[in-house]
């Protein structure tokens, strides 16, 4: 029996496109004017912290790269019953990571960087178990790169902290994330 599979074959043709066309412009094509909003602003506070334009682009580069190629799968019906699942617990704990980061922006002196390094390593996990027979190592190494950065405990702190310049980023990213929720997008 012939291997080939033109299903198979377009599944890959998406997804190394999507890989290469992973561009502010080309994410505004699949990503809404909020979401596009939110990850402008996450690359403006990397950019601020890391004092690295190049890094920073290439850690939302990799984060719209995780987003469209996980949408890509999802589409595609590519997931099992196992994964389908992996993904909802994805899908759930992104869900109460920006309702935690959002109440610990709200609510002074409620900020706690282990509890939200810890619910961004879960994301983490998850999602790599979700996409492990799906995409290649270095799909897994871009996923340990964005979650590297986020749920760095220094970063966050920084994030959540009293300079003003952070709190205005952190102020815009809260209003993004609050309207995502609210709209249902998370």
């Amino acid at each position: 029996m012939d291997s080939f599979s033109t299903k198979s074959l377009a599944l890959q043709a998406q997804k190394k496109l999507m890989s290469k066309m992973a561009t502010k412009s080309v994410a505004n094509l699949f990503i809404d004017d909020t979401s596009s909003e939110v990850l402008d602003e996450l690359y403006r506070v990397t950019k601020e912290y890391t004092r690295n334009r190049k890094e920073s682009q290439k850690i939302i580069k990799n984060l719209i790269k995780m987003v469209v190629k996980l949408g890509v799968l999802y589409r595609n019906n590519q997931f099992n019953s196992e994964e389908l699942i992996l993904v909802e617990n994805f899908r759930k704990k992104v869900h109460t990571l920006a309702m935690t980061a959002v109440s610990f922006h709200q609510i002074e002196f409620t900020f706690d960087r282990r509890v939200m390094s810890a619910i961004l390593n879960e994301c983490r996990e998850l999602l790599h178990q979700a996409i492990k027979r799906h995409l290649t190592a270095k799909s897994h190494s871009r996923v340990n790169h964005v979650f590297n950065h986020f749920a760095d405990c220094d970063f966050l702190a920084t994030l959540y902290g009293p300079s003003e310049v952070y709190r205005a980023h952190l102020q815009r990213i809260c209003n993004g994330v609050n309207k995502m929720l609210d709209d249902g997008n998370l």
